[in-house]
């Protein structure tokens, strides 16, 4: 019941809610012995202490921009998945930090590497041992994948990166749509970094302006042989000038002259096609990873604040939770 207060498993916010409730209940008809039974052998205890750190760290209102950049680091994400497999003192991380990239000192692994971990609540520290928090251990449930993309990030970004990655997610999307979400002023910059690092399909065609057939019969009009030619090119799908000068073999200055002809007999009319950016397959799985760590984020931000939210004893035992 424990793991599945924060776990993919949980299938929504107030299921998490019936299972605290649960254990609050089973909390206030217990009977320790002594306080101190409760806090050293009560698991529900030490939940319950790690989600009232988890909230204040929480409430941090760029949170989930410092939380992805704290991961967009290889030494640090390895770290990070040393510690996910037992508790590790610092000396045992240097060794097999050592061992697999290169020699760190204890105080650059504890202040760069570590600490980062700790502040995003995703490590705590005992004894001089660091192990992974529950919220950590959930995390890493959706991190499958997510190494290969590290260095396709910048490392430390505003996190708007992420934020159109996600946005792709519901479809292609034009530059003016993208505006929205992201400034204006660096959103070139942002487009051309996730295009070199094949995270997003840039537009294949360049062409603002498509031409395209209307339904008259072109027998009402008197066409020369070049007209007629451009006409019958035009595809279905609609062209750019630049294709339609292709295919009947003339310039484009002569084809969009034969161009202006047809529409004044309303035999061919524009549309306006803004240029649209997509997910490429790495672009989409990469995507898919952040969706689901910041729906992750903001499920166990609800559940901090419900739990802040119940004023219950602080007295538990073992006895009852045999979950871990």
């Amino acid at each position: 019941m424990v793991v599945n207060l924060l776990s993919h498993k949980t299938q929504s916010r107030q299921e998490a809610s019936e299972n605290l409730k649960n254990l609050e209940d089973m909390c206030k008809s217990c009977s320790p012995i002594t306080p101190v039974q409760c806090i050293s052998l009560c698991k529900f205890y030490k939940l319950k202490n790690e989600l009232r750190n988890l909230r204040n760290i929480l409430d941090n209102p760029v949170y989930a921009t410092d939380f992805f950049n704290v991961l967009k680091n290889q030494t640090r994400f390895q770290v990070f998945q040393m510690i996910l497999n037992g508790k590790c003192s610092l000396i045992k991380i240097q060794q097999e930090l050592k061992n697999t990239t290169v020699a760190y000192s204890q105080y650059s692994i504890s202040a760069d590497y570590i600490q980062p971990l700790i502040t995003m609540g995703l490590v705590t520290e005992s004894l001089g041992k660091y192990n992974a928090t529950l919220f950590g251990v959930c995390i890493n449930n959706l991190l499958d994948g997510f190494y290969d993309f590290i260095q396709k990030l910048p490392a430390q970004s505003e996190g708007y990166e992420e934020a159109l990655l996600i946005l792709l997610l519901l479809g292609p999307k034009s530059r003016q749509e993208i505006q929205q979400v992201i400034s204006p002023i660096i959103i070139s910059r942002i487009l051309k970094r996730l295009t070199t690092s094949n995270l997003i399909n840039s537009p294949s065609d360049r062409n603002y302006i498509f031409f395209y057939r209307s339904k008259r019969d072109p027998t009402l009009e008197k066409l020369t042989e070049p007209e007629l030619k451009v006409y019958q090119a035009i595809p279905n799908q609609g062209a750019g000038v630049d294709k339609l000068a292709k295919l009947v073999g003339l310039s484009q200055r002569r084809t969009y002259n034969h161009i202006r002809h047809l529409k004044g007999k309303k035999l061919v009319f524009t549309r306006n096609i803004p240029l649209t950016y997509s997910l490429t397959p790495d672009g989409q799985k990469l995507a898919i990873i952040l969706q689901n760590l910041l729906q992750k984020i903001d499920e166990t931000r609800g559940f901090t604040e419900d739990m802040a939210q119940q004023n219950t004893r602080v007295y538990s035992t073992a006895s009852y939770i045999t979950e871990v």
